[in-house]
């Protein structure tokens, strides 16, 4: 169990690495080039993950502190919204933002690496264990970070550290239907995914009646919305597993707006 705990820490810094390639030796210029993230740059997608990492080593920090009061607002920002943070750093050298995100990043893992897991932590104003905390992470770190190499014009390439955010997204389906005001199904899902190495995934009951099949990195990008489902070759079979990816979301907070199918919305 350690060790898998320590992979996941792990993972996180590796994804971190990977976006840190696709940023090094950019013109200045490339750091303003749109991203898929309506009205972010990338620059903004970087300051996001920056400024999230540095929020959630307080966090880690500041675990055994009482929580400070609900303020209502809960999961991510919706793209198109900057922060004080992403205004700022609009003008600021990329150099130094990839210094801030960098370190950011280093202090996350130094403080994750510490725990064993099984830690309560509160983010998103939901508590958490140390684990599920870490996955939201890495996610937060692969989904953006595919953003960034989007608008970098660099190609990404999909790991086997996709199999925390598989699960994931396999386990928030009822919270997927909640988000969107809706029941969740009654009955359970099936999800087997073929992973970036070859090996198969499989998630729930293997006589569930609904099941989505496919491969890991599109299942990961639907419930990321970084994709939509039209745009995959994810299967879906049963009277729910469309209705699923159609509303996908791995992340907290209010429902997602998605990525439009490819040629809608251009």
């Amino acid at each position: 169990m350690a060790d898998r705990w320590q992979k996941l820490v792990e993972d996180l810094y590796q994804e971190r690495l990977a976006n840190e390639a696709a940023l090094t030796g950019l013109s200045a210029g490339a750091w303003d080039n749109p991203s898929p993230a309506e009205g972010w740059l990338l620059r903004d997608c970087v300051v996001h993950l920056a400024e999230t990492d540095d929020n959630a080593t307080r966090q880690v920090e500041d675990r055994d502190k009482p929580p400070p009061a609900p303020t209502g607002r809960r999961g991510r920002r919706p793209d198109g919204v900057l922060t004080t943070a992403m205004v700022s750093w609009r003008r600021r050298d990329p150099a130094d933002i990839l210094r801030w995100y960098r370190e950011a990043n280093d202090r996350l893992v130094e403080a994750l690496g510490q725990l064993t897991g099984d830690e309560r932590l509160l983010w998103a104003e939901r508590p958490m264990s140390a684990r599920s905390f870490t996955t939201a992470r890495l996610m937060e770190h692969w989904s953006h970070g595919l953003d960034i190499h989007d608008a970098a014009g660099v190609p990404s390439t999909d790991t086997d550290r996709l199999e925390s955010i598989a699960r994931l997204g396999w386990m928030t389906r009822d919270y997927a239907y909640m988000a969107h005001d809706m029941t969740p199904p009654e009955t359970p899902l099936r999800v087997e995914l073929a992973s970036p190495s070859g090996a198969t995934w499989a998630y729930g009951p293997e006589d569930a009646p609904d099941r989505v099949t496919g491969t890991a990195g599109d299942f990961c990008r639907v419930v990321t919305q970084r994709i939509h489902p039209s745009d995959t070759a994810l299967v879906a079979t049963g009277p729910h597993a469309a209705e699923f990816l159609g509303i996908a979301q791995a992340f907290a907070g209010p429902p997602g707006a998605g990525r439009s199918p490819k040629g809608v919305g251009a």
